[in-house]
């Protein structure tokens, strides 16, 4: 829908106002354009600044504008940041929910004020509320670990799980991987909430490493929470010879310049497209509000980064 001229008064007056912790950017609008909304659950994570950055130089191409927030993990400030959003006179908004099910009541706002969601990478448990979901393959992320970690492990073995139960998108990684591996010998011997973070992860990993020292693999629900295994086995002494083999999901420049160092404790990533993930779900977007049509369910894929095949990926940055 375009702008009436009340929502681009209310729109110009917004740019004054602060959205708290942790809010960016809101761009200049001009007085034909459509408005954007963008909501993750963090931007702590380079995984959520290449979508961010990507749709912002998307939909800025087109000389509209767009509107980002960052609650921090935290569900009710995302809540309260998409209500402003809204009182702003959004069009659209890409939407990744801080709690898949804690989101419901912005979905509810969002659905009462007509604005569409192009929910990306983490479903809501609402899908009845979304327009449109773009997302990667999340099951298959953690299955195509879960095949490569029985190569690995032919004989059986060993592994924690780090997952975060109140993320869908690592709650689909973890079935995966745990679908691949079952049935076989190698046998999951803790799993824990690392909430998706690296310094959690690392205090998580620190405590079940003294409890499990000859663990065979460590399976992170996303690259920060395998790159805060690694900082706990390295500060605790381990090597690539003795330590466990770890392994994440995202694809990240971090964890992918890991695996070409030649030398390191991490095996693998279940790899995604960022840029991908923003580029269609910008595409959708723009579908939508333009009366086109438009697929309710994108999905991006997945595929495995490891020591064999990295020299094909650009270590430095996402693919």
């Amino acid at each position: 829908m375009k702008k009436s001229l009340v929502k681009l008064v209310l729109s110009v007056l917004a740019l004054t106002l602060f959205i708290p912790a942790g809010a960016a950017n809101v761009a200049a609008q001009d007085d034909e354009g459509f408005t954007f909304g963008y909501t993750s659950m963090t931007q702590n994570n380079p995984f959520f600044i290449t979508i961010e950055e990507t749709i912002r130089e998307e939909v800025e191409a087109n000389g509209d504008t767009l509107i980002t927030t960052d609650p921090a993990m935290n569900v009710s400030l995302q809540i309260n940041q998409i209500e402003d959003m809204i009182t702003k006179g959004i069009d659209a908004i890409y939407l990744n929910p801080v709690d898949w099910e804690g989101i419901r009541p912005a979905l509810e706002m969002l659905d009462d004020a007509g604005i569409p969601i192009i929910n990306y990478d983490t479903e809501v448990a609402d899908m009845e509320f979304v327009t449109s979901y773009v997302g990667s393959d999340n099951y298959n992320a953690g299955f195509v670990v879960g095949e490569d970690l029985l190569t690995k492990l032919p004989d059986g073995g060993t592994v924690i799980v780090l997952d975060s139960p109140q993320m869908n998108s690592i709650r689909a990684r973890v079935e995966g991987f745990l679908d691949a591996i079952e049935g076989s010998n190698i046998e999951v011997i803790a799993q824990q909430d690392a909430q998706g973070d690296l310094q959690t992860a690392m205090s998580v990993t620190e405590d079940l490493l003294i409890a499990n020292p000859d663990v065979d693999a460590i399976f992170g629900g996303n690259d920060p929470t395998a790159l805060g295994a690694l900082a706990a086995a390295l500060a605790q002494g381990f090597t690539p010879e003795d330590g466990p083999m770890i392994y994440g999901v995202d694809g990240s420049p971090d964890l992918k310049q890991e695996l070409a160092s030649g030398s390191t404790l991490i095996e693998g990533t279940g790899a995604q497209s960022p840029i991908n993930i923003a580029k269609t779900s910008v595409e959708v977007a723009y579908q939508i509000l333009n009366g086109e049509d438009f697929e309710e369910n994108v999905p991006v894929e997945t595929f495995l980064i490891s020591a064999d095949n990295i020299a094909d990926f650009d270590a430095e940055g996402w693919q």
